[in-house]
């Protein structure tokens, strides 16, 4: 079976963008978040003591069920030595990655929270006809709900945000790379050469002027074009925020990997 690597980490923070880099790499398969995260969060409920007949199920069993999840997605017609598998509730599964895959490793992508609201803000303004899935499709938020609505604890943010700090102050940090946005546009190749050099792969030079992804039927359906558009050019483009004041400065103090002290765990950030 292919090596088994994770992206995960905070959305609107360069994950599609990374995929869209590591699959120019023949050896690699990397893609947007799939359903093989979610597909083994309802095996292991239904492997739980909620179900009756769990008491016929030993962990080896459990254990061997879950990894072929990964063994029969990932099948033939994947023919990389490396998989990279996409999806924001690794960083809170970092024990159960630990036990299936001893030597995966989980790359999480970072932004200043403030930039990835913004982000999401700017995505649904440009979208004023369709309303967006991330919302319910409802038309009648302001930013000020909006923003409250993804940064909860079980937001589109906030969930990730708990994961991210659950991942990075937790025992398997050692399996864990951060990987910071601004770094990926400003110096992609020095964030893939970390990645390569942490997950024991020969390094290998990218074209940062000709990336390719294409997301843009997925988009449609969940009613947010653009969702996993990745421009053709990795280049940092400075901008003004489209968020009042007061949503800005409310998150600008939540980057703790911005912090060496916090950093007990020798987490590496890139």
């Amino acid at each position: 079976m292919s090596a088994i690597h994770f992206i995960s980490g905070l959305p609107r923070s360069g994950s599609t963008l990374l995929a869209a880099l590591l699959r120019q790499n023949p050896r690699v398969h990397a893609g947007m978040s799939g359903p093989v995260g979610g597909m083994l969060s309802v095996l292991q409920q239904e492997m739980s003591a909620r179900n009756e007949y769990a008491v016929f199920l030993s962990d080896a069993q459990r254990e061997r069920i879950l990894r072929g999840v990964f063994e029969h997605y990932y099948g033939p017609e994947y023919e990389a030595a490396v998989i990279f598998d996409t999806n924001r509730v690794w960083c809170a599964r970092m024990s159960l990655l630990r036990t299936l895959f001893p030597q995966g490793k989980v790359i999480a992508c970072v932004r200043d929270l403030p930039w990835i609201i913004d982000s999401v803000e700017r995505l649904i303004q440009r979208n004023a006809l369709s309303p967006s899935s991330i919302f319910n499709y409802q038309t009648s938020g302001t930013v000020y709900s909006r923003a409250e609505g993804i940064a909860n604890g079980e937001g589109l943010v906030g969930y990730a945000y708990n994961a991210l700090k659950e991942a990075f102050f937790g025992d398997y940090a050692a399996n864990l790379m951060l990987v910071q946005y601004d770094t990926l546009v400003a110096k992609p190749q020095l964030v893939l050469d970390a990645i390569y050099d942490f997950i024991g792969e020969p390094a290998f030079r990218h074209d940062f002027d000709n990336v390719r992804f294409e997301a843009d039927e997925f988009d449609a359906r969940t009613g947010t074009p653009g969702l996993h558009a990745v421009r053709q050019r990795v280049v940092a483009t400075p901008r003004t925020s489209v968020l009042p004041p007061d949503i800005f400065q409310r998150f600008q103090n939540d980057a703790f990997w911005r912090n060496p002290a916090l950093n007990t765990r020798k987490v590496r950030i890139v």
